[in-house]
């Protein structure tokens, strides 16, 4: 399999040449793709709207979140009609965000190619930079169907944001069992998917986003290890049934060839991540680059040591914390932005709510590392806790051996924040503790609790917390993969959840 990889690398080369010269010159590629998605913009019912007819009318573009554009995006679905660029619309991908109401993105011919080239970029990186790959084999992340199946979803699993010579070229080497995308029971979808990856001894690439997903199936694999064996003890060696049937069972042996885990790996995932490095000693643990529904943003480079934008494709533009606009090639090494993005899709200007910082520059181009969404606030009272503030308060609190952490909102009976953890070495009691002394650095927080707004904080700890989080996410129609679970929530928890959550967790009902 070896020379069919090399000749995969030889494939992708013009691409990554082409991206590798976009680096050396990121204002000049910036102005070429700013002018083609002008073009698209120009000779749209929307750019019509605007009276926009060229690059000097472009700040005339209103910077926009997704709802001033939803009425437009709604009568695209409705008339079938391209309004918003001058591309016919190929179909409509749902995203809902980290905490925000579905979304429908428009998808063109060329917005998927942009994606497509993202991922040759990446791709060629791999082969010629990264570890030595034999075997090929490989898992893309599939989500189950456990929302409301819609017929006009648009992507069925991630290799579908490839183009068809390039899915055809890969379909050999995916580990993808038959129909487990359209699977709504999420026991089933964990057997299936669980059996599959067993079976492959030879796997050598976990491309997935959360790390939680990955966790979430290890860990059903272990609590159902005889189940599993006696399905799989005629498919697999009898070295590899024995492995299966140990107390904790060897990941790093069940896959020895494994060379790749592609994961988010920065703010709510770190620790997470962390976590799948003590897993498999030895395997490459890699971020993700900063990639949305809307578009994709940066690319891990092993060369860059760092993510950088994808300059080619799409058009940058960044908020300093003062508010004003810069645009690639005027970014600061330490600085935070916001993430404008205009893209070849029909989305302008657009405000994705992506903060990130430049750690350095790779080539002539700055090197964007994810620091979290800008609306990440929680305010039930008016104590508005920010999610940097939260993330610096439980790194404090050293949870060791904890790879989940959540702190969320609670309305009833009395406003206060629940933190929710998978495990944990004290009790749930003293952590609270500890945790309400440190949240009350935060001087509206402080006020809230000394005025009786808000009871003391409590914690619940469980093993089952990160998968019921996820399969109550799904039913609202986010995809299981793709979760991120941020360390602050800024939406109150459900009631009928929150008694879920508690009735699996070592604490009373009643606060």
């Amino acid at each position: 399999m070896r020379p069919i990889i090399k000749l995969f690398g030889s494939l992708l080369t013009p691409t990554a040449h082409r991206f590798a010269q976009a680096l050396e010159e990121p204002r000049k590629a910036q102005k070429i793709v700013q002018q083609g998605i002008l073009n698209r913009l120009v000779q749209s019912d929307y750019g019509k709207s605007l009276n926009v007819q060229s690059i000097a009318d472009w700040y005339r573009i209103p910077i926009v979140e997704y709802q001033p554009i939803e009425p437009w995006i709604e009568k695209q679905k409705e008339t079938q009609v391209s309004l918003l660029t001058s591309e016919p619309i190929l179909f409509y991908e749902k995203t809902s965000g980290s905490c925000g109401t579905a979304k429908w993105i428009p998808y063109t011919k060329s917005l998927r190619a942009s994606f497509n080239s993202m991922f040759c970029v990446w791709a060629h990186d791999l082969i010629v930079h990264g570890s030595k790959f034999s075997t090929g084999k490989l898992y893309f992340c599939i989500s189950p169907q456990l929302g409301e199946v819609t017929a006009n979803a648009g992507l069925e699993d991630d290799s579908e944001y490839l183009d068809g010579w390039l899915r055809w070229f890969l379909r050999p080497f995916l580990i993808s069992p038959l129909g487990i995308n359209r699977l709504d029971d999420p026991e089933v979808f964990k057997q299936r998917l669980s059996l599959a990856l067993l079976k492959e001894e030879n796997l050598e690439i976990i491309s997935i986003w959360s790390p939680s997903f990955l966790k979430v199936l290890l860990d059903y694999i272990q609590e159902h290890q005889k189940q599993l064996y006696t399905q799989l003890r005629n498919q697999i060696s009898s070295q590899r049934s024995q492995l299966l049937l140990k107390s904790e069972i060897p990941w790093r042996e069940i896959w020895p060839h494994l060379k790749l885990i592609s994961c988010w790996d920065s703010v709510h995932s770190a620790d997470q991540a962390t976590f799948l490095r003590s897993l498999f000693p030895g395997v490459m643990v890699q971020g993700k680059g900063l990639l949305a529904t809307e578009a994709p943003m940066t690319i891990p480079l092993i060369e860059a040591q760092g993510c950088v934008p994808v300059l080619n494709e799409v058009f940058f533009e960044f908020e300093d914390e003062a508010g004003k606009i810069h645009v690639l090639h005027e970014l600061e090494i330490g600085k935070v932005y916001e993430i404008i993005l205009s893209q070849k899709g029909g989305l302008y200007r657009y405000r994705i709510g992506d903060r990130v910082r430049v750690t350095h520059f790779y080539k002539a181009t700055p090197c964007l590392e994810f620091r979290g969404r800008t609306e990440a606030t929680s305010d039930l009272v008016g104590e508005k806790l920010h999610t940097d503030f939260v993330r610096d308060v439980l790194t404090e609190l050293a949870l060791e051996a904890t790879c989940f952490k959540s702190l969320v909102p609670v309305k009833k009976p009395i406003a206060h924040y629940l933190l929710l953890l998978d495990m944990s070495q004290e009790s749930a009691e003293a952590i609270a503790q500890k945790l309400d002394e440190a949240l009350m650095r935060s001087y509206h927080y402080r006020q809230a609790r000394l005025l009786g707004q808000l009871a003391p904080a409590r914690v619940l700890v469980s093993k089952q917390i990160p998968e019921m989080m996820s399969l109550y996410r799904t039913r609202g129609g986010s995809k299981w993969g793709d979760l991120k679970h941020p360390i602050l929530v800024t939406t109150p928890l459900d009631e009928e959840l929150l008694t879920d959550l508690e009735s699996v967790s070592s604490l009373p009902l009643s606060m």
